[in-house]
């Protein structure tokens, strides 16, 4: 053994002799050209994440080593097939400051950086990115003057590339693709990546884009766009699960059928029911003084963006909490014909109407609420009525217009529900000549985004004092139910005001807060149902059919049971009855239920022929 020893020490020792003698007979470019092959992957990496604002040294070893092997796997098959080692380090590294500008920019207006699902929703970006400022940043500056330095200090390169016509040139090139192919591995099995210490976190992505790298991360995300199937999928056990749910007696209704609009105002948030700020004037003054009303908070599964996700929850009774982080479901599990509450509510011969004044396109809702049973959508081009704007989108004045628009022009005799996604609040509250009407009374001027968005927001309390007062003449009886669907996306510095704590310091229940938007529904006729304490936007709509006097589903029963016990669930946590708030990483006594909610909503999403859909549509008999 020791002579085996002894004889391996040796052949290393000769092997490192000979390394060093051919890297001293190399030719200066030669070796210049293997320097530039190695750490070009790093260097990308670390201008990518300049780019995005993150220092080097904020990367811990591990995430570099995962980065560069991700940037190497591209890098290395491009030179070993096309053989252009300076021309490729040179495009490696505009392409990776272009992926960290990118995620800034995104990650500053939404809250969250580049999700592997928001490829899919490119068109609803682009439709509304006239809105944001694009303001360059110091680090962005100095990182286009090192790319312009790297691109002349290899220019000497470009037309020596002896790894393209030396001889040996295609052995060299060979093993390059070699080491790229090798590469690839973790980037075709990220979980792979974890070995590094890249590890994802689902409620702050940013900051670990920024300590694990933009393009680890990325690729980690990846593992969440496949969702998670629970273990007992059985149509009996679903069947069993909702059947186990008995539906409770409805509250006494005067109104039969009552028209129903359901109004999700876009980035609606209730800043001052936290209690630590004070306003100039109150942005819910009316809609909290309103007598015949349900007042109160639900909480949703997005902050900052996702609409497409809160709208769902809603209409479908479905939970983000069991999808996988960011995904958009009008896109990804809405691909044929879906129950929903229109369906619902078509059981009970209502003609139902989506109307959105935004594109058409966006979040594919023209493709998704037919296949959630809308009989028509109208979009901001179909308006009825003349608009108005607000710092650059329709305003709430004239969407509600359209919602009486849509009412007076209904088949007589047919009860409508019309479910309108609202626009006017949308972000960025950055328009430069926009007034600001409402201010925070202690720091007048000191967050100008928030201050636009309270003052939008004000807005819409008064649009909707016109709507509640059009509607209180009207003999048709008719309930109206407006809530957010997030957050809006405004300076942190005033959230951490807002809520009473940085969002470093948060407990559980004040985490969720983050996710806490208003809501209320008001009738033209005796509201005599339930009032919540909280609730969560997959559960909202069950409130709604008891005040209007509809008998939900079996799936709606199965929710309004588990309200009892669950009142509130999103994506980032839940509530129990007593008000106590829960990370889903935690098992509690509530994860059985928790699981089961999950085995039935597994079974309507992704069920094929083993979907109960008796229990989904069909109102309880």
């Amino acid at each position: 053994m020791k002579k085996l020893i002894l004889s391996l020490a040796r052949r290393v020792k000769n092997l490192a002799a000979q390394g060093r003698t051919a890297w001293k007979q190399a030719s200066r470019c030669r070796r210049e050209r293997i320097l530039v092959l190695l750490i070009s992957p790093l260097t990308a990496f670390w201008l990518m994440q300049f780019f995005f604002g993150a220092m080097p040294w904020e990367i811990n070893p591990g995430a570099a080593l995962a980065n560069w092997i991700c940037l190497g796997a591209v890098y290395w098959l491009a030179c070993g097939l096309f053989g252009h080692v300076a021309r490729f380090s040179v495009l490696l590294h505009l392409l990776a400051g272009a992926w960290g500008t990118a995620n800034y920019f995104v990650s500053n207006f939404r809250g969250t950086p580049i999700l592997p699902w928001d490829f899919s929703a490119l068109g609803t970006a682009a439709a509304v990115a006239d809105s944001y400022q694009f303001a360059v940043t110091w680090e962005m500056v100095v990182g286009v003057i090192l790319l312009v330095v790297l691109a002349w200090s290899l220019r000497h390169q470009y037309s020596e590339d002896r790894f393209r016509v030396a001889p040996g040139g295609f052995r060299r090139r060979m093993m390059m693709v070699l080491a790229g192919a090798i590469c690839l591995i973790p980037v075709l099995h990220p979980q792979l990546l974890g070995l590094f210490g890249v590890k994802t976190d689902v409620w702050d992505q940013t900051s670990v884009y920024r300590s694990s790298g933009a393009v680890a991360e990325f690729l980690r995300n990846t593992e969440f766009m496949e969702v998670e199937q629970p273990e007992d999928t059985a149509p009996e056990t679903v069947s069993a699960i909702v059947s186990g749910a008995k539906a409770d007696p409805l509250p006494a209704v005067s109104a039969q059928h009552p028209n129903i609009l359901a109004i999700m105002n876009e980035s609606w948030a209730d800043f001052e029911d936290f209690g630590n700020i004070t306003l100039s004037e109150s942005t819910m003054d009316y809609i909290k003084s309103l007598d015949n009303a349900v007042v109160g908070h639900a909480y949703t599964s997005v902050f900052g963006a996702g609409t497409s996700t809160s709208e769902f929850e809603f209409l479908t009774g479905d939970s983000m909490a069991f999808l996988p982080s960011g995904s958009i479901p009008y896109q990804q599990y809405i691909l044929g014909a879906s129950d929903s509450l229109a369906t619902l509510l078509k059981g009970y011969g209502y003609e139902a109407r989506a109307f959105h004044p935004g594109e058409k396109t966006s979040w594919q809702r023209n493709i998704a609420y037919p296949r959630l049973g809308f009989d028509s959508f109208k979009c901001g081009d179909d308006m009825d009525v003349p608009q108005t704007d607000e710092h650059g989108y329709v305003s709430d004045d004239s969407d509600f217009r359209q919602v009486i628009w849509e009412f007076e022009h209904k088949q007589e005799g047919t009860p409508l529900f019309l479910f309108n996604v609202t626009i006017q609040n949308h972000g960025a509250y950055t328009v430069e000549d926009y007034p600001a009407e409402v201010t925070v009374e202690d720091a007048p001027g000191a967050y100008p985004k928030a201050e636009q968005y309270l003052t939008l927001a004000n807005k819409t309390d008064e649009a909707f004092r016109q709507l509640v007062e059009y509607f209180e003449q009207q003999t048709e009886p008719t309930i109206i139910v407006m809530f957010g669907d997030h957050q809006p996306s405004v300076e942190q510095e005033f959230l951490d005001m807002a809520y009473g704590v940085s969002e470093d310091g948060m407990t559980m229940e004040q985490y969720m807060d983050k996710f806490k938007v208003p809501f209320v529904i008001w009738a033209n006729y005796p509201l005599t149902g339930e009032k919540p304490g909280i609730t969560s936007l997959n559960f909202l709509a069950q409130y709604v059919l008891r005040d209007a006097g509809i008998q939900t589903s079996a799936f709606g029963s199965y929710l309004w049971n588990l309200t009892k016990t669950i009142p509130a669930m999103t994506f980032a946590g839940y509530f129990d009855s007593e008000g106590n708030a829960y990370s889903h990483l935690e098992t509690t006594e509530m994860t059985d239920l928790i699981r089961q909610y999950q085995t039935v909503q597994y079974n309507e999403l992704f069920g094929g022929t083993d979907r109960q859909s008796s229990l989904f549509a069909a109102p309880v008999s």
